[in-house]
């Protein structure tokens, strides 16, 4: 079942890099891979789970049969309210339920191990500074207005030199720029460094090429939503995977 059942972190980073493993691939079920995941969350199945796996995948599969499970076992049933909510509400749930799993497994492995007071504390720090997957669900990250604004005015002012031609109302998107420019990463990483992907959650790096969708306005890595540079300069209007699975449900 668990594609990490094999393989017991016993360090803090060992343990910190389990859960950032498991959290990408939970958040790539409820973002860029949305749609497969609302079809594999059929209510006329039995409980189901979504698990997330130290390789940054993801599975909705049936709880573990031994008792006790080898690891926590995640919220149990997530198929049977899809229907009965708003989607959007309904995939909010499932974050908060997969927020609080990632910490049960993590703190599972520190008991297990024998972490103290001091190694506790340094996890649960270090886990804390990245952003849940609830937050990242449903955009209310810190400083959100704010980034919006200031990353619109950069983008208009860096479509002039990098899009060659392009015209004003098309997608915005930030190319990545040379490492030995360094005043220019500089500024860049002050102004946009709270900008987090809404597929995978990290950080805004100056030195990888990111692009907004026109319509939820979250910023992505081009890699998380396979989008090259090349490509971001013949999309007029650019719309992310979550925006563009977007259809009426029953």
């Amino acid at each position: 079942m668990d594609g990490g059942a094999q393989y017991n972190p016993r360090t803090v980073e060992e343990v910190f890099r389990d859960l950032k493993g498991r959290r990408a691939g939970m958040i790539k079920a409820l973002t860029t891979d949305v749609e497969e995941f609302y079809q594999r969350c059929d209510p006329e199945k039995e409980n189901l789970c979504l698990y997330g796996f130290p390789n940054e995948q993801w599975e909705v599969n049936l709880p573990a049969e031994e008792v006790p499970p080898e690891l926590p076992e995640p919220a149990l049933g997530i198929n049977f309210a899809r229907d009965g909510m708003q989607e959007k509400d309904w995939l909010s749930l499932v974050a908060v339920h997969s927020d609080a799993w990632l910490l049960a497994v993590a703190f599972y492995f520190g008991s297990r191990f024998g972490f103290d007071k001091t190694d506790r504390k340094r996890l649960f720090t270090m886990i804390n500074d990245l952003p849940t997957i609830f937050e990242i669900v449903t955009g209310a990250v810190k400083k959100q207005a704010k980034e919006k604004s200031s990353v619109s005015n950069h983008s208009s002012n860096k479509s002039k030199s990098s899009s060659k031609g392009r015209a004003s109302d098309s997608v915005k998107y930030l190319k990545g720029q040379p490492k030995d420019e360094e005043e220019g990463l500089d500024e860049e990483e002050e102004e946009h460094g709270d900008t987090l992907c809404g597929a995978c959650g990290e950080n805004y790096a100056a030195d990888e090429f990111w692009i907004c969708c026109d319509i939820c306005e979250k910023w992505f890595h081009g890699k998380c939503v396979k989008i090259t540079p090349a490509r971001a300069e013949h999309i007029k209007q650019y719309k992310c995977p979550s925006c563009s699975n977007k259809r009426a449900r029953p």
